[in-house]
């Protein structure tokens, strides 16, 4: 087999890494989001200072993770720039506009393919 056919070969496997796609940080985001929520619920149940600490912590390393991911798709031009923004700024106290801004962008982009004229 020879290099060319071999480069070929990997290219046609499913990647088992994630990869940098519109649809994986809108799921990542919405996942931040939920982490967020059961923090706030935590946060007000009293008595649960141990799982206070472990959804505190999961939120900011998941804010973390969310900012370095969103500057390199807005790089990558994957995401909007609005999109990052919302992500990474506001996402740090309240990662539900994150989200909202992901289904925004989504229901945008899918707006021209459905006013499109039919080919009949």
């Amino acid at each position: 087999m020879s290099h060319e056919a071999r480069v070929v070969e990997r290219a046609r496997r499913p990647s088992r890494v994630p990869s940098l796609r519109f649809e994986t940080l809108k799921r990542l985001s919405f996942a931040h989001s939920t982490v967020y929520a059961i923090l706030l619920v935590v946060w007000l149940v009293p008595g649960l200072h141990a799982f206070e600490f472990v959804f505190g912590l999961a939120h900011g390393l998941g804010w973390i993770a969310m900012c370095l991911l969103s500057i390199a798709a807005v790089r990558a031009r994957v995401i909007t720039l609005r999109v990052g923004v919302a992500v990474a700024v506001i996402g740090a106290i309240g990662p539900f506009v994150g989200s909202w801004e992901f289904v925004r962008e989504e229901r945008r982009r899918e707006a021209p393919a459905a006013d499109a004229p039919s080919a009949d």
